[in-house]
């Protein structure tokens, strides 16, 4: 993942439950009609098997693409699939051991709800990336919302690259991308006829 366009980059996670006839096809129109810079694996289940054949799935879609394929806190399954990182759902709590497990070419990165504390705290431990969300509505989770004011503020105090995600919109988007350097995007898009152009429709909105 890198942060050095000017426009936000695209962050693509997937559904937490997917079908492996169809889902891979459809990730691939996705990469294909605009730029991505990483996807997250994001099954629900707890099921390794099924994490593993999905991950060895992907990962065949992402590589061939150039583009990084990291797992939803399952630490342990990074090296043992070929992937590239791993994203922590518990702030900055986990990110020293990772980092350390994983090596420093790994991708560590850590969802921080819209705690700027743990966001500082995961960057000065060696996390790649801050992920702060939801940052639309949603009756999911705690009630807890991550407001445009973080991100403006984290875009002119701290270097460690931002991720928005949770709920989005255009208008969301277009408020957000002076802000942030990626967007989060996944049940937006999903349950669309077209996930392409849905994405497409949403890369506009970013300025790219």
């Amino acid at each position: 993942m890198s942060d050095d366009q000017d426009a936000p980059q695209i962050y693509l996670i997937t559904p937490s439950e997917f079908d492996l006839s169809g889902y891979p096809g459809q990730l691939a129109a996705c990469l294909d009609r605009v730029p991505v810079a990483c996807v997250r694996l994001a099954l629900g289940t707890k099921d390794d098997a099924r994490i593993a054949k999905a991950a060895d799935a992907l990962r065949e879609v992402t590589h061939a693409r150039d583009v990084a394929l990291v797992i939803d806190s399952h630490i342990l399954m990074v090296e043992r699939l070929g992937l590239d990182g791993v994203h922590l759902q518990d702030g900055a709590r986990s990110v020293k051991k990772v980092r350390k497990d994983l090596g420093d070419d790994a991708i560590v990165g850590a969802f921080c709800t819209n705690s700027r504390h743990d966001g500082m705290t995961a960057g000065e431990l060696g996390a790649d990336y801050v992920s702060f969300g939801p940052v639309g509505i949603t009756h999911l989770g705690d009630g807890r919302q991550a407001e445009l004011e973080l991100f403006e503020w984290w875009s002119m105090m701290i270097e460690v690259p931002v991720v928005a995600e949770g709920a989005l919109d255009i208008d969301l988007i277009r408020k957000l991308a002076p802000h942030t350097d990626f967007f989060g995007i996944g049940d937006e898009i999903w349950g669309a006829d077209d996930p392409a152009s849905a994405l497409a429709e949403m890369r506009v909105a970013m300025g790219g």
